[in-house]
């Protein structure tokens, strides 16, 4: 059956704000997950809604294409990883395990494994042929936002614990914890050589890590207009312009610092 299945019922647009997007393999279908709890394929060269799954009874906070297959997988705040036939629409797995918001997904290389990242503070690793779940590794104390796989045993995750852990999956075991970023990390990413993985985080920072020895290379950062000026002291300020200047990188000393 084409992608296009119910269309004529349910194309259109989604009806609130899109949280997620994802090319199929081929790169001619685009998923999308949404507020308004489906998620939606569309067609990459003429724009239309070739099908909207519906199955979800929350927001869908991120989608990914299995690869090679016709097969996609999305997540939600109702605490579930749905995989569905992209040629049918159909829900082929609903599979339950976390206890709190699923934020990210991926798939293994191989497409047969699919981790996820929750605000339960876990990643879970899903075998797709069952539909179970197989692991449940533990080592953040905060939300997990983002989960990338490097190959079929090396998966990195970025949480609000401000660190990036790398974990062998064969083993179920963290190898390294990436620690530099002072606010949470909203996204990880690893280049496509794989010697190095990106983080980017709420610190307002990209930093880039040496996946062998786990040493951050080079951070970037966009550097504010008054960075680093010292305020202390200064009077005939407001406390609300005061509190703009130290947004735009001052800094003020307390007697006590």
């Amino acid at each position: 059956m084409s992608p296009l299945g119910n269309a004529s019922k349910l194309a259109g647009g989604h009806s609130n704000r899109v949280t997620s997007v994802a090319f199929s393999p081929q790169g001619t279908i685009l998923a999308s997950g949404n507020e308004d709890q489906t998620v939606k394929l569309w067609d990459v060269n003429t724009g239309q809604c070739l099908n909207t799954l519906q199955g979800h009874t929350h927001w869908v906070w991120a989608v990914a294409f299995s690869p090679g297959s016709h097969m996609l997988a999305s997540v939600s705040n109702d605490q579930t990883v749905r995989l569905w036939d992209i040629s049918t629409g159909r829900c082929l797995q609903t599979m339950y395990g976390h206890t709190d918001w699923i934020w990210s997904l991926t798939f293994s290389l191989d497409g047969c494994t699919v981790a996820t990242g929750s605000f339960d503070q876990t990643v879970k690793l899903w075998n797709v042929s069952a539909g179970q779940c197989i692991n449940t590794l533990y080592g953040h104390t905060n939300g997990v936002y983002s989960v990338a796989f490097l190959d079929d045993c090396t998966l990195a995750s970025g949480s609000g614990d401000q660190t990036v852990k790398l974990w062998d999956v064969s083993i179920s075991s963290c190898t390294t914890t990436l620690s530099g970023h002072s606010k949470l990390v909203w996204s990880v990413a690893f280049s496509p050589n794989g010697q190095t993985l990106c983080s980017s985080s709420e610190d307002e920072t990209i930093n880039i890590w040496d996946v062998k020895t786990g040493k951050c290379l080079k951070t970037l950062r966009n550097f504010r207009p008054y960075e680093g000026m010292n305020i202390t002291g200064v009077t005939g300020l407001t406390k609300t312009q005061k509190m703009t200047l130290k947004d735009l990188g001052t800094l003020e000393y307390k007697e006590n610092q």
